[in-house]
């Protein structure tokens, strides 16, 4: 969808949206005030963010159709909704452009790009393999018209498509299905990125091998499809800088293993590679945008299947720290992926900060829901960047305790430690597992995302599906605190 930017719209626009406050039906002004009027009565619509109302008239021969868009109090978040609900209405509605007239509406120019911002994340979709679509059911809406007081802000606007490009990627990676999405055709999807100016590392099962990453690739080996790490660089700030470094669990589909899941809902484990999908999103929309900050996404991709060469429970595994697991859980299989990637990433980046980002228990789902994502930080500065960027972006966090008493969960009698503690605390234990990984010194964060990454019902910018969660998030913890 092309979004522009304008100073008024043209007059013979078929299709005109307003922006409305909470409250700012009564102040509506202009020739069609009392339709419009009439329209958010008949609605009940008082403004609020992500409601819409509409109604339509003929002028001199000519249909024309007007809607009120609330964009409630004003704050971006609002004004997101707002333009996410226009295109969730009219997406398939026949219109193919539609005018925003924020003449009236008191905005500046962050306004307009907030609104355009949430018109462009709520126009993603996934029709690749739907060959039977009714004409009906198929995007029309194809440009979006933004007339405004400042006029054109487009040379700000490019900056926010890069990162709603980013989000775009993660929703595809994270919604592509299972036989087409595997370690291999991920990397695939993400040579683009070298165009970016990317620089991007691909290790396979051998070298993963040489380098002693015994539990990434015990998780892998029930599986006939080769695992990988990537490694894709952006280098936009000072040479020479310790870099940040984004980690992603890139499990593409995840049976559970030998420990198998039940069989309902096992179609939904495609998406056990959010993580990875998430920092993949975020180097492109970083790249995109040319952010001024050295950062690295590195992604462990496996697939976890249950065949007759798949790793046992009772194996006990040799991690490239050096370090051994007793897997209890082959379905607790994420952090096997991850501390590899971790021991991988602090040897060869010498990075002063990890994010790692993994849908990585369910026991997160059952503390959040599906409303903000688990924290856990061994560095209250840090956290308190990653909170402030979750509101910001609203991909929200919270915060969950690390503590030493919590070791004794995970201890094993016969190795270093156990890749699953018991059922209390099971966030908890993942993470600390994730810990006794992360180096002296070494900034480190983790961050549960598997209530985030997929939604079964539509959310403030998205459709149900694919949330994109994390981009936006990683996005902006750079711009807020190593962009200078």
């Amino acid at each position: 969808m092309d979004i522009q930017f304008v100073a008024q719209i043209d007059a013979s626009a078929d299709t005109v949206a307003i922006p409305v406050r909470k409250g700012g039906v009564d102040a509506l002004a202009g020739e069609n005030a009392a339709l419009l009027g009439a329209a958010a009565a008949q609605a009940r619509f008082e403004g609020a963010a992500g409601t819409v109302a509409e109604t339509a008239f003929i002028d001199n021969g000519r249909p024309r159709r007007l809607l009120l868009v609330g964009i409630g109090e004003g704050s971006l978040h609002d004004l997101e909704r707002g333009g996410a609900a226009l295109v969730a209405r009219l997406q398939t509605s026949g219109a193919s452009q539609v005018a925003v007239d924020f003449a009236g509406a008191g905005a500046d120019d962050d306004d307009v790009l907030a609104f355009a911002m949430g018109a462009r994340l709520r126009n993603w979709r996934l029709d690749t393999y739907r060959t039977r679509l009714a004409d009906t059911a198929k995007p029309s809406l194809k440009s979006l018209v933004i007339a405004s007081a400042s006029g054109d802000v487009s040379n700000r606007w490019a900056a926010f498509e890069a990162v709603a490009d980013g989000v775009a990627l993660t929703q595809t990676l994270v919604a592509e299905p299972p036989n087409l999405l595997y370690p291999e055709t991920f990397v695939e999807r993400c040579q683009h990125l070298a165009d970016l100016g990317v620089e991007l590392e691909i290790l396979d099962e051998r070298q993963m091998k040489a380098l002693g990453m015994g539990a990434l690739l015990g998780v892998a080996q029930g599986s006939v499809r080769p695992p990988r790490l990537l490694a894709m660089r952006w280098n936009g700030g000072m040479e020479g800088e310790a870099p940040v470094v984004f980690i992603g669990k890139g499990v593409t589909f995840d049976t559970g293993g030998i420990s198998l899941k039940p069989g309902p809902g096992m179609d939904m484990m495609k998406w056990d590679m959010g993580g990875a999908g998430a920092v993949a999103g975020a180097i492109k929309a970083l790249a995109g945008r040319k952010a001024k900050a050295n950062v690295i996404g590195v992604v462990g991709l496996v697939e976890n299947m249950p065949d007759g060469n798949a790793m046992r429970p009772g194996d006990i595994v040799s991690t490239m720290s050096g370090q051994t697991v007793e897997v209890l859980n082959t379905d607790a299989e994420g952090r096997l992926v991850l501390c590899d990637c971790i021991a991988w990433a602090q040897k060869t980046y010498s990075p002063k900060v990890i994010v790692d980002l993994a849908t990585l228990t369910g026991a997160m789902v059952i503390s959040l829901g599906h409303e903000y994502a688990g924290m856990f930080a061994n560095d209250d500065d840090l956290a308190a960047k990653l909170l402030s960027a979750g509101e910001a972006s609203a991909n929200r966090l919270w915060r969950f305790p690390l503590s030493p008493a919590y070791d004794k969960l995970i201890d094993s009698n016969i190795a270093d430690m156990k890749n699953i503690g018991p059922r209390e605390g099971g966030s908890i234990t993942a993470a600390q597992f994730l810990k006794r990984f992360v180096d002296d010194g070494v900034l480190w964060a983790h961050l549960d995302i598997a209530g985030m990454a997929w939604h079964d019902k539509d959310g403030p910018t998205y459709a149900k599906g694919a949330t994109g969660y994390g981009v936006r998030l990683l996005d902006r913890f750079i711009a807020d605190n190593y962009e200078g």
